[in-house]
């Protein structure tokens, strides 16, 4: 752990001898943060959260209570995660099984995760993508994507801000790509056409 920077850890949390820990940061109540494990600057950990060893967190992200984060999970900058939302790192597990192997999860700066979701692992989740609460992911999230429900599909797609983008915001539309500009903050999203394509298909579902 880096003692001499900057870090707020709670006195009931456990923070395990080769942990990394950015200045800023700040550990809530009964969180266990495993040896090896490195969490950036300027981030929020939440009551109750575990975070395994080698788990690669970046800055500025908010991880809100009982969130469980597993060993080959990489949490880009900027991410927000829901409450008692959790990510696995085997597909196929069972109790007795020595040849365990995991799989890499990585999420994307910007990133949101609704509370209760799971991310099931080989997944990447993209920029600015947004996972509704209690969706279950099982494969990849387009930047921009909004996806929900059980397996998540995706629904459409969401600013930098957040705020979902409608059909009536599209202001270019071609062969390559789909211009959306946010009634929100103005900003321009541009929408890869394959990942457009998609939206249409699994929106029917």
């Amino acid at each position: 752990m880096n003692s001499e920077k900057r870090v707020f850890i709670h006195p009931t949390a456990i923070v395990e001898e080769g942990a990394t820990i950015g200045e800023g940061t700040r550990i809530w109540h009964f969180v266990h943060v495993r040896s090896g494990a490195k969490i950036g600057g300027n981030c929020n950990i939440g009551k109750d959260v575990y975070i395994d060893v080698g788990v690669e967190i970046g800055d500025n992200v908010k991880i809100q209570n009982g969130v469980s984060i597993y060993r080959g999970v990489k949490i880009e900058d900027d991410v927000f995660i829901g409450p008692y939302a959790v990510f696995t790192n085997d597909k196929y597990p069972r109790a007795f099984n020595r040849g365990w192997e995991v799989v890499p999860t990585v999420v994307k700066k910007g990133a949101s995760i609704g509370a209760n979701a799971t991310i099931v692992c080989g997944v990447t989740i993209g920029e600015y993508a947004m996972v509704a609460a209690g969706a279950v992911v099982t494969k990849d999230v387009p930047s921009h994507g909004l996806v929900m429900g059980n397996p998540a599909r995706l629904k459409g797609f969401v600013c930098y801000c957040g705020k979902p983008l409608r059909t009536d915001n599209i202001v270019e539309k071609t062969s390559q790509y789909v211009l959306y500009k946010c009634p929100k903050c103005g900003k321009e999203v541009r929408i890869p056409i394959e990942h457009y394509e998609r939206y249409l298909r699994e929106s029917r579902i």
